[in-house]
């Protein structure tokens, strides 16, 4: 009987290791490691985790900004079977507290510029039993990490991970709510690289893919692994500084760059030699969390002069389930301009449906649920069997986006279903209005949302983000919506800010710009 041997995410490094020991795997500005090295200091980061009784399955949360061992963690955690429980660092505190002891994370390891603010909580984690620290002098009570793994030999871990082990831990942004950990697997996680890959986005070896979109986040994490099954290394950037992005992607090789466009946005606006640069060796400019407008996209192709390509997807998904082209883009462009709103199509592997509220399959062009289902999907939310049930009903996922897929099979998202407005009867999805106003040239960027109405229940607020030296008036604005939408999805008022709030995928906190509308109503939207 012949036996199957599973793909697991550290087999890649150990597989690179081997056939190519001398290239670059990783490069942060600070430390420049081999192939071999790499895949060295994975193993002593396994055998770290066994040696301090970490078991497979033991969750460990991770606090820290981008940098080579954050990478490399990835893959000894993988090779050990601990699950890292990847945190935000823009959150606060309490907010990182909920998500370890939720977690029920063992371990926790930190960054030296966040270990003082992990001890202001440190009395709420229960659960947690050592604490390392990366960089720096060790502060009282964390252990260095640098030393606990240098200690370890790099013999490869002898433990046999599985493809249904649990390979990490990602909480959900919680832009509707208190976040959820999403459970991803091995298995997941691998034959998300290999749709990637397959569907547009494949990587050669000796190239450098550009990582700036923070590490505990879903698509920094497909990106990277993506690259490394390719035999390219990654070009790793702590913050994002548009100066120093833009001067990356022309002078240190980078051919794919991930970004997002308030990112884009942010280079073409705020970087005053970008079109002076050559870029020699960029290829693709990958992007995601929330469409781009045409006039961005057009002022970003002539700077870089290279392919964009978008993928959409969710932390539940591991990453992807459709793509938006190299080609999708041109054709766009050249006569099919509505196509920039749309989140692609597919992935291979993939399947997408838009169903209505009984689950049932709805025609194109009809407005409902987004569901998907492929080897990608998560197992489950940690210790949440009900919510958990209700996402995967059936063995699909149900995405919680409204959207639609027309006749060609692109997939256009309409909204969350909870940022629907309901004004007096009618649905109201912010990413038509969204659309209507993008289309004006003196918007930078826009925010669609419900407030409260006696008459209407709710009605339609547009909170806008000018691009520099333009003005509208608000009833101008309105007036231009005119012959775009109907009048039940016109925005009754305007409000004019310096910038939407965002999370640091890129995602508006429409929660956030709703709260003062809402607070103290009868009716609270989450």
């Amino acid at each position: 009987m012949r036996r199957e041997r599973p793909m697991r995410l550290h087999d890649y490094l150990n597989f690179n290791a081997r056939e190519t020991p001398a290239d670059e795997f990783a490069c942060d500005g600070r430390r420049t490691v081999t192939n071999a090295d790499a895949a060295a200091e994975a193993n002593q980061i396994a055998n770290a985790f066994v040696s301090a009784g970490i078991q497979v399955g033991d969750r460990v949360a991770i606090l820290s900004k981008n940098s080579v061992e954050y990478a490399i963690l990835y893959f000894g955690a993988s090779a050990a079977g601990a699950v890292p429980v990847p945190l935000n660092y823009r959150l606060a505190p309490a907010e990182w507290s909920y998500i370890i002891n939720d977690a029920g994370a063992r371990m926790m390891i930190a960054s030296q510029e966040f270990t003082t603010l992990i001890d202001t909580v440190r009395s709420e984690l229960e659960s947690v039993k050592q604490y390392y620290q990366i960089g720096g002098e060790s502060d009282s009570g964390w252990e260095s990490y640098v030393s606990w793994v240098s200690s370890q030999t790099t013999d490869s871990c002898d433990r046999r991970i599985q493809d249904d082990s649990d390979i990490y831990q990602m909480y959900t942004s919680g832009t509707t709510g208190h976040p959820k950990g999403a459970i991803l697997q091995q298995r997941a996680v691998t034959s998300n690289i290999i749709q990637v890959v397959n569907s547009g986005l494949a990587f050669n070896p000796g190239e450098r893919a550009l990582i700036v979109a923070p590490m505990y986040h879903a698509a920094a994490c497909i990106v990277s692994f993506s690259a490394i099954s390719g035999g390219a290394s990654l070009y790793i950037q702590e913050d994002f500084n548009p100066a120093e992005v833009v001067r990356a992607m022309d002078e240190e090789g980078i051919a794919v760059a991930l970004l997002v466009p308030a990112m884009i946005q942010a280079c073409l606006v705020g970087v005053p030699d970008i079109s002076d640069r050559q870029y020699p060796h960029l290829r693709t400019v990958v992007y995601g969390a929330s469409p781009i407008a045409a006039d961005t996209l057009r002022s970003a192709i002539a700077s870089f002069q290279c392919d964009f390509l978008q993928g959409f997807g969710m932390t539940e998904t591991t990453a992807v389930i459709s793509i938006m082209s190299a080609r999708d883009h041109q054709v766009a462009l050249d006569n099919r301009p509505e196509l920039l709103l749309s989140a692609g199509r597919p992935i291979v592997g993939c399947e997408v449906r838009i169903v209505n509220e009984h689950d049932e399959e709805i025609p194109n062009g009809e407005i409902g649920e987004i569901i998907t289902c492929g080897p990608q999907l998560m197992s489950g939310y940690w210790n949440l069997p009900h919510e958990t049930a209700s996402a995967l009903k059936g063995g699909w996922m149900h995405t919680g986006d409204a959207g639609m897929v027309d006749d060609d099979g692109y997939i256009y998202i309409q909204d969350r279903l909870k940022d629907m407005i309901v004004s007096g009867g009618e649905n109201v999805y912010p990413a038509v209005v969204e659309a209507a106003l993008f289309g004006h040239p003196a918007v930078a960027d826009v925010a669609v949302i419900g407030v409260p109405d006696d008459q209407w229940g709710e009605t339609v607020k547009a909170i806008v983000v000018l691009r520099i030296g333009e003005f509208i008036s608000e009833e101008d604005l309105i007036d231009f919506c005119g012959g775009k939408l109907g009048g039940f999805e016109r925005p009754r008022s305007v409000d004019f800010i310096e910038a939407l709030p965002r999370n640091a995928s890129g995602k508006i906190l429409k929660r956030e710009l709703r709260e003062p509308y809402w607070s103290g109503q009868d009716r609270q939207i989450s």
